[in-house]
């Protein structure tokens, strides 16, 4: 039944689920009008990308679903989130909003002026914290500064209270009387038409509350004993795909680390060795959300002012051979080509594609760091401004630059018989084991067997990794010593 009493608004965000949601559990017991905004404004050259707006769709198509089972709107409003928000509070009377916090530059600053604005006409904005397991601000070193190297931040983590239980579906919430006015889903054309390349994602992807529980459940059931291993392997279901899941919030690192423990508990310790690798990288994701925060700038500029005048070599013919996956490097390309068609990629391969456009071919970083923003299901400022700079070797605790990932040997360790490579680079699979990783080097009958035409059916490699390699350390040698 709907209440005539003024609603408490909710602003869901990088939030989009109903349980462990704290900014909705506050208003559990009273009139709630739930609204999503699509403020493309605040975010400026950080908007959200193609692969992660057809997230977006779905996931909201999600949560309206599963709040119209309880008897509640979503109400979508597009532009600026403050504008948005007093219009709403203006047709309805509210006075409250609550909102879960996220942690980009951008949202900080726009959250604040939000917030000093409503004080000072006496409405109220409060925020929780529904995204981390431990706000940025609360783990210093013992100096007082934020943590810029991982395992000290991981046992700080580790040391500190552990995370509330996650807080169950409200059961309290009313409706409005009175709906305002809202955004038809399809009016923002978060998905692509002409062409529609989101087959891939379909074929891939359950986004929504749901989907996070079910992979959550299935990772959980089977590779988290193998984990520490096998995520490693980008040939097996090794890893838990949940980087989207909780970028847009639709399974919290509360429930995640309550579901882990859980499981540890039930086993008595057996197999807590993949429970634990697998929770480090909750742990490291956290990590990268403190170095967000604390150095805003990150998504832009080397954390190692150094780098700043790293002499790069932007070549926009280089990056495109990188972007199609036609780099002639086999497990490059077959990380690239499942970025394109799945929206996601491997992580061990981003690690090997990463370190191949930074050094091989003295990219950029911040050109990887765009390419993966627009293409990754689970496009995340933090992570992916953090992985970018810690494989160009400018980030905080980062691989040395002068650690430069051999693709070949990568491949032949990581990918020993072949089946990622030649599930994504298909035109190769009729080569044998001991040819391809490194196809320019095949017998010419063995590649007329194959059917691979060096140069047409398969490129032949963008650089020699040797002499790739000796020019990324000249480069690096130009900054002085070595880091």
């Amino acid at each position: 039944m709907s209440d005539p009493s003024p609603p408490i608004i909710v602003w869901f965000r990088q939030d989009l689920r109903l349980s462990d949601n704290p900014a909705l559990s506050a208003a559990d017991g009273r009139t709630v009008l739930p609204v999503y905004i699509l403020d493309e404004e605040a975010p400026g050259a950080w908007g959200i990308g193609g692969a992660a707006r057809w997230w977006l769709h779905h996931s909201l198509t999600a949560l309206a679903e599963g709040l119209a089972a309880r008897g509640l709107p979503l109400v979508l409003r597009r532009g600026p989130a403050g504008r948005e928000l007093s219009a709403l509070m203006a047709e309805t009377g509210a006075d409250t909003v609550h909102w879960n916090r996220c942690y980009e530059p951008y949202a900080t600053k726009r959250d604040a002026a939000i917030k000093a604005e409503f004080a000072e006409r006496g409405l109220a904005a409060r925020s929780f914290n529904g995204s981390l397991l431990a706000e940025p601000w609360t783990l210093k070193t013992g100096a007082g500064q934020p943590y810029r190297v991982f395992t000290p931040f991981w046992k700080a983590l580790l040391a500190a209270p552990p995370p509330e239980p996650p807080l169950p579906v409200p059961g309290g919430l009313r409706p409005p009387a009175r709906v305002p006015a809202a955004d038809d889903l399809a009016s923002w054309r978060l998905l692509p038409t002409r062409p529609d390349w989101a087959g891939g994602l379909r074929e891939t992807w359950t986004p929504g509350e749901a989907g996070a529980q079910a992979r959550l459940a299935d990772f959980l059931d089977g590779p988290v004993a193998g984990y520490k291993t096998m995520r490693d392997f980008p040939g097996v279901e090794g890893t838990s795909r949940l980087a989207a899941h909780l970028h847009f919030g639709e399974v919290s690192p509360r429930q995640v680390w309550a579901a882990a423990r859980m499981l540890e508990a039930v086993e008595g310790g057996t197999g807590t060795s993949g429970i634990d690798s697998f929770l480090r990288e909750i742990g490291w994701r956290e990590f990268c959300y403190n170095l967000l925060y604390n150095y805003p700038d990150i998504p832009d500029r080397p954390l190692n002012p150094r780098f700043e005048a790293f002499p790069w070599t932007p070549d926009a013919t280089t990056l495109s051979a990188w972007q199609r996956g036609r780099t002639g490097y086999p497990i490059v390309d077959a990380g690239m080509r499942q970025l394109w068609r799945t929206g996601w990629m491997h992580n061990r391969v981003r690690m090997i594609v990463g370190s191949f456009l930074v050094k091989h071919l003295l990219q950029p970083w911040q050109a990887g760091e765009a390419w993966f923003w627009d293409t990754l299901v689970d496009a995340d400022l933090a992570n992916n401004a953090c992985g970018w700079q810690w494989i160009a070797g400018c980030g905080a605790d980062a691989a040395p630059y002068f650690r430069v990932f051999n693709p070949v040997l990568q491949s032949r360790k990581f990918d020993p018989e072949g089946a990622y490579i030649r599930r994504w680079v298909p035109e190769l699979a009729g080569l044998p084991d001991a040819w391809l990783h490194e196809p320019w080097t095949a017998p010419a009958d063995v590649l007329r067997r194959a059917g691979v035409t060096l140069g047409t059916v398969y490129p032949r490699p963008i650089v020699d990794l040797a002499a790739g390699r000796d020019r990324a350390l000249a480069a690096l040698a130009t900054l002085g010593e070595a880091s």
